[in-house]
């Protein structure tokens, strides 16, 4: 599955890319340099993340579904009270 994102999300990604090389690295990169960082890390690295962050999920919902009996369990024919 490629990892694409928004045109908004992208404009943000990039320009938060250059503010990162503008200020953590004292250097200044243009739009094009970090569009290619950007192109890079989402083909190369963010499947990575992708892949951990369903497993995460997976992990979470069976866990729930694991419990669904005991979370969502009714008593059946309790209108009559017992009798003692």
């Amino acid at each position: 599955m490629t990892i694409k994102l928004t045109r908004e999300s992208e404009e943000q990604a990039i320009a938060s890319i250059q503010r990162y090389f503008s200020e953590g690295m004292d250097d200044e990169t243009g739009n094009l340099k970090a569009k290619f960082l950007l192109d890079f890390v989402l083909a190369e690295i963010a499947p990575t993340v992708y892949n951990q962050a369903i497993s995460d999920a997976e992990a979470y919902f069976h866990g729930k579904v694991a419990d669904l009996e005991g979370a969502c369990y009714e008593q059946e024919f309790g209108y009559w009270p017992e009798k003692r």
